[in-house]
């Protein structure tokens, strides 16, 4: 059984009806503001890719998706999208976006080998977005000014959800404090990662944590990033402290994405040079994509932080083991 955490004293402070109106609210806000903010149009997106494209998300290289064939095209394989990571390139240039705007799709996926608990699910749902940037664009500044952008979407939702939902109080910091995997290593050279994120989270609310996926000086990897989508120099994770939860939560996942130069050396250093002659990589290589920034933004993720629910599963439905089913039952949590 997966590791449950049951908050002490919880409240789930609404019932499941009212929770429902809730989420309706936080996702409809949320979603406008982001547009606006980032310039971004909503499209329609794939379920599922062919398997030889080379589109899907690989995330930390080790999760299998979810495959099967078809009726029509039995010795075509397709793959349960991870995420639109590098599909959303191809539509960007496929659609003829032009600089300055993007896209963004309501994207929903099953990842398979998950370890359920709190925060996760085998049920993905988040906001996939993509933008066409120059490469002038390509640096530091430009992330963190983006970066910034969405915090500020946060910070209106939450104004706007504590007027219209009075149980909730939250207390976001007015800005986001960026640092880098490295410098956080350094100041927390005995822990691991997630407990780095945790104690840096919790002394300033809202962190950004920059350069995941390349070798620390440790020799370790703050995590795991798939090579051929963000630049490891130039991405990160929004984290927030939830009081709910008395723990960190990441609830986005971005950044400027590879170059040719940055897609040869990431995939040198992972030994996944093969990689070269699937469609995209092609198409990547050849300088045939646009220079893109994008991310994923979890749905069900910022539904617990801005309702203060202590389970993803009671903003989401989805599948539960039996034995987490009957841990929340007898605690009060709610699971939709």
């Amino acid at each position: 059984m997966s590791s449950i955490f049951i908050p002490e004293g919880y409240d789930p402070k609404y019932g499941i009806m009212e929770t429902e109106i809730a989420i309706k609210f936080v996702k409809d806000f949320f979603e406008k503001e982001l547009s606006s903010a980032l310039n971004l149009t909503r499209i329609s997106a794939p379920l599922f890719v062919k398997k030889s494209s080379g589109l899907n998300d690989n995330l930390n290289g080790v999760e299998r998706p979810v495959a099967f064939e078809t009726k029509e095209v039995p010795d075509e394989t397709l793959e349960i999208v991870h995420s639109l990571a590098k599909w959303k390139r191809m539509a960007l240039k496929r659609y003829g976006v032009p600089v300055g705007q993007g896209i963004y799709t309501d994207m929903n996926a099953i990842r398979r080998d998950e370890d359920m608990d709190n925060t996760h699910s085998i049920y993905v749902d988040q906001w996939d977005w993509e933008k066409v940037i120059t490469k002038e664009d390509r640096n530091f500044d430009f992330l963190k000014e983006t970066v910034r952008k969405i915090y500020k979407v946060f910070l209106n939702t939450e104004k706007e959800l504590s007027a219209r939902f009075e149980k909730v109080k939250i207390s976001l910091p007015n800005e986001v404090t960026f640092i880098t995997s490295q410098e956080l290593e350094n100041l927390y050279p005995n822990l691991t990662p997630e407990e780095r994120e945790n104690e840096f989270a919790k002394s300033r609310g809202a962190i950004f944590v920059t350069q995941i996926g390349k070798v620390l000086a440790s020799g370790q990897r703050h995590d795991g990033r798939a090579p051929d989508y963000d630049d490891w120099e130039l991405n990160g994770d929004l984290i927030l402290w939830d009081p709910a939860l008395n723990h960190s939560l990441e609830l986005s996942s971005m950044g400027i994405r590879v170059d040719k130069d940055a897609l040869e050396r990431q995939l040198k250093e992972l030994n996944l040079e093969e990689r070269k002659e699937l469609d995209f990589h092609k198409q990547l290589l050849n300088g045939e994509l646009p220079l893109t920034i994008g991310g994923g933004i979890g749905q069900s993720r910022i539904c617990m932080f801005f309702l203060q629910k202590a389970h993803i599963g009671e903003v989401q439905a989805s599948f539960w083991t039996e034995d987490i089913k009957k841990v929340c039952r007898e605690n009060g949590i709610n699971l939709l």
